[in-house]
């Protein structure tokens, strides 16, 4: 069955309210890194409407992805870009998905997310993720930021959380759990955490700035 766009936004609105819906229907939200956090979050705000997605990752499915990551055996080899985009149009065909199968540096933030209304720093690496946020902070620095720091291992989910750090970032994990100290990454710990950069999201973009 396949459902026009007037009836798929009727759902929407019928669960979420027209005042926020509509919110969400203009809303453009950057994801930078498709892997555990991305791709699930990416879902996430397909499930909610949100009218225009930026998604920006390099890398293509590979098996080690698979425990972890929204992604399926038929996805192996295919950019994240391509395959992600794939699972979003049969969840909502009629948003605005825009993506760029590209390493994200210094040089091209401004390009890639100056028109964001929020920014997701979704990387795994401290390295990227440092790098993301100087550049945001220094380029855009009235755009919000959402960064996820520490979700490995198999620790209580309860210890995940979203807190608003310094300026416009908004930081959710446990704040400690490392996989350089030999704890894994896993699927129901990780999600957790998109959950949180996904509430964070919609919360902004709906008005609301406390975690």
């Amino acid at each position: 069955m396949i459902l026009t766009k007037e009836q798929l936004h009727d759902a929407l609105v019928e669960r979420h309210g027209a005042d926020i819906q509509a919110k969400l229907d203009k809303a453009c939200v950057g994801i930078a890194g498709l892997g555990g956090l991305g791709s699930n979050l990416a879902i996430f705000l397909a499930r909610l409407g949100v009218g225009h997605l930026i998604l920006v990752d390099f890398d293509v499915v590979d098996i080690t992805n698979l425990n972890r990551q929204h992604y399926t055996m038929k996805d192996l080899g295919i950019p994240k870009t391509l395959a992600l985009v794939e699972q979003l149009e049969a969840i909502n065909p009629y948003l605005t998905y825009e993506t760029y199968t590209e390493r994200v540096v210094p040089s091209n933030v401004e390009r890639l997310f100056s028109g964001c209304d929020v920014v997701v720093e979704a990387f795994d690496k401290p390295d990227q993720k440092a790098m993301l946020l100087e550049n945001l902070l220094t380029k855009l620095p009235e755009k919000p930021v959402v960064s996820g720091s520490g979700m490995a291992g198999y620790g209580s989910a309860n210890l995940i959380k979203t807190e608003k750090r310094f300026g416009h970032v908004y930081l959710c994990g446990d704040g400690t759990s490392d996989v350089a100290d030999g704890l894994g990454l896993m699927a129901p710990r990780v999600a957790v955490c998109s959950a949180h950069e996904g509430t964070m999201v919609l919360r902004l973009l709906i008005g609301e700035t406390e975690p």
